[in-house]
C-alpha cells in the first residue's frame, strides 16, 4: 500500500470517527430538570388522590372534599408525589359538624423529607400534618388551607411558596436531575442554563458543536479526496 494510500485510510477513519462523535452528540439525553415546588392534590366521594386541574385561589371543594398539598421535587405531573397520607375525609373531618352556611374540608399537608427540602433548610419535625376546615360555602381551597395550615406565602403569581412557614424562601425554583447519575442530589440547585441547540427547543446539541463537527467533516472529506489522486 502507498504512502499516500494508507494516509487516506488514516483520513477515513478519523472521519468515521468524528462522525460516529457526533452521532453520540446528538443522540445523547439531555440534562432532566425539574421543579421544587408545593403540588396541589383534590379527593372527592372517598376516591384516590387526583392531581388538581385549577389552582387552590380558585378551586371550590365541597363540603366533604379533601385537599392535598405536598411540597417535593418533581418534573412533571406525572412523576410528582401525592400527599402520603391517604384523603380520608372521615378520619379527619369526622367530630366536625358543619354549621349553617358553612362547609368541611379535609386538608392534608406533605412537607416531604429532607431530600426535597430546599439547601439550608429543614423540614418540619411532623412532617404531614391534617386538618378540618371549616369555611364558608363559597371559599376556596386556598381559604380553607389557610384556615388550618397559616400562614402562607405567594409568589407575585399568586402561587403558593410556603405553608405553615415551610419553606421561608426561595419557589418553584429548578433544579438538576442528571439522568442515570446516581450521584446527583435532587435538592442540589442548577446553576447553569443548558446550551442552546440548533433548533431553540434546547435539549440537544448546540449549534456551535454541530457547526464544528460539520468543519472537521467537510476537511476530512477533502483531505481523502487529495489523498486518493495522489495514489
Amino acid at each position: 500500500m502507498t504512502v499516500s494510500r494508507r494516509r487516506g485510510v488514516r483520513l477515513a477513519g478519523a472521519t468515521a470517527g468524528a462522525l460516529l462523535t457526533l452521532a453520540g452528540v446528538a443522540a445523547a439525553p439531555a440534562q432532566a430538570a425539574g421543579y421544587r415546588y408545593w403540588s396541589f392534590w383534590q379527593s372527592d366521594g372517598g376516591k384516590p388522590w387526583a392531581y388538581a386541574t385549577q389552582g387552590p385561589a380558585t378551586a371550590r371543594p365541597a363540603d366533604g372534599d379533601v385537599i392535598g398539598f405536598r411540597f417535593a421535587v418533581s418534573s412533571g405531573t406525572d412523576d410528582t408525589s401525592r400527599p402520603s397520607a391517604a384523603p380520608d375525609f372521615a378520619w379527619i373531618c369526622g367530630t366536625t359538624a358543619a354549621g349553617d352556611g358553612a362547609k368541611r374540608v379535609a386538608v392534608v399537608v406533605d412537607s416531604g423529607g429532607p431530600e426535597d427540602a430546599p439547601p439550608g433548610e429543614t423540614p418540619p419535625p411532623k412532617p404531614v400534618t391534617t386538618g378540618c376546615a371549616e369555611v364558608r360555602r363559597d371559599a376556596t381551597a386556598a381559604e380553607a388551607l389557610a384556615a388550618v395550615a397559616a400562614p402562607l406565602r405567594y409568589d407575585s403569581a399568586a402561587m403558593i411558596c410556603g405553608i405553615a412557614g415551610y419553606p421561608a424562601r426561595g419557589c418553584g425554583e429548578q433544579v438538576a436531575e442528571q439522568a442515570g447519575d446516581p450521584s446527583a442530589t435532587p435538592g442540589a440547585t442548577a446553576t447553569a442554563a443548558p446550551a442552546a441547540s440548533s433548533g431553540g427547543e434546547g435539549g440537544g446539541p448546540s449549534l456551535g458543536v454541530l457547526a464544528g463537527g460539520a468543519a472537521v467533516l467537510a476537511l476530512g472529506g477533502a483531505a481523502i479526496w487529495k489523498a486518493r489522486h495522489r495514489g
